[in-house]
């Protein structure tokens, strides 16, 4: 949907202008042809965007975007197929926070098009583009310049897989992301004591109290943080290490909430668990002192607590409801999905 050579124009670079410009006449020049978005977002092309998502070691915002525009023209994103593409797709580019490099190095190495010129034996070459041509057609057409200090080939990748990952288990029915390359490997494979905050406020007044009980070892867990939260899913998955481990040279631990975070951040961090708190998923039901299984390997995040105990914590919570609200608040209460479907009004998806 963009033109070729736009995606990664630094925001301060003169050619914004130019692409806006370009973007324009290209505009015009499709009214009265077929060529609509129809035919451009299609299954295919969102696998396309997948693959250069997690090529790039992309943001974990990504997938909620992706989805959401999927959904609108009919096309599920499928968590379990991310994962298969995950483990044959890897990542060509080094840029933070994994890297040593900006997107503006990235626009200046070749861009967006150059890493699609080394993923082409995994793309579907025969997809439609705003420009009127394949894709294939298209990066035939592009210079070859890339520069390999940035940007390396598919035979000699930065990393062998892709930067994010989908867990599933008792903790996360539906999914939750990890950015696996923003991680660090050795809490890959963890069992912890759960840390609960049970809101953003919690999480302010009480991360950096000398009295909080928590250890290397434990499992920092957010909850109602989603997009019925209250908060609209804000990016404050990245919780920040506690202040006394922070002093004594803590520089990860596993977090786990059903919130975002940005693009830049860094650590072992699991988001957009879903069902989230705020409409009874099994996040909601996480105590202090609860142990979790985390495994990157087998894709699963898991509650160790029985079935009877989390029937009577069920029993006792109240979901997020739009009872006694009017206008949009109310709209978006009934209506915003969770994150695996993009947080989309469920209205706006093609059925």
């Amino acid at each position: 949907m963009t033109l070729p050579g736009t995606a990664a124009i630094p925001a301060v670079h003169a050619d914004r202008l130019r692409a806006a410009e370009e973007s324009g006449r290209r505009a015009v020049a499709m009214i009265g042809t077929d060529l609509r978005p129809s035919r451009i977002i299609t299954a295919k092309s969102i696998e396309n965007a997948l693959r250069v998502l997690l090529a790039i070691g992309g943001s974990t915002n990504g997938l909620v975007h992706l989805a959401a525009i999927a959904g609108r023209v009919g096309v599920q994103v499928s968590l379990e197929r991310l994962n298969a593409m995950s483990d044959e797709t890897p990542i060509l580019v080094d840029l933070k926070p994994t890297g040593q490099h900006y997107m503006s190095d990235l626009f200046a190495a070749g861009g967006i098009g150059a890493v699609m010129r080394e993923l082409k034996p995994l793309l579907h070459l025969d997809v439609m583009t705003v420009t009127g041509e394949t894709l294939g057609e298209r990066l035939a057409g592009e210079a070859p310049w890339v520069d390999r200090k940035v940007i390396r080939p598919l035979s000699d990748p930065y990393q062998k897989f892709g930067g994010l990952v989908a867990l599933f288990g008792s903790l996360a029915p539906n999914g939750a992301i990890i950015k696996r390359s923003a991680a660090d490997p050795r809490l890959f494979e963890r069992e912890g004591r759960a840390v609960v905050f049970t809101s953003l406020d919690d999480l302010a007044k009480r991360i950096d109290s000398p009295d909080l009980d928590v250890t290397p070892d434990d499992f920092l867990v957010l909850q109602n943080a989603g997009p019925k939260s209250g908060y609209a899913m804000p990016e404050a998955g990245y919780l920040p290490i506690p202040g006394k481990l922070a002093r004594a040279g803590v520089k990860d631990m596993v977090r786990i909430s059903d919130a975002r975070m940005s693009g830049t951040a860094y650590g072992t961090i699991v988001l957009h668990v879903s069902p989230e708190s705020a409409v009874g998923g099994p996040l909601a039901f996480v105590r202090n002192g609860d142990r979790i299984a985390l495994s990157v390997a087998n894709r699963s995040l898991n509650l160790k607590v029985d079935d009877s105990e989390l029937a009577k914590r069920r029993a006792t919570h109240r979901p997020a409801t739009h009872e006694g609200m009017r206008g949009y608040a109310r709209l978006y209460m009934q209506s915003v999905l969770q994150a695996e479907d993009g947080c989309d009004f469920d209205f706006l998806r093609k059925v």
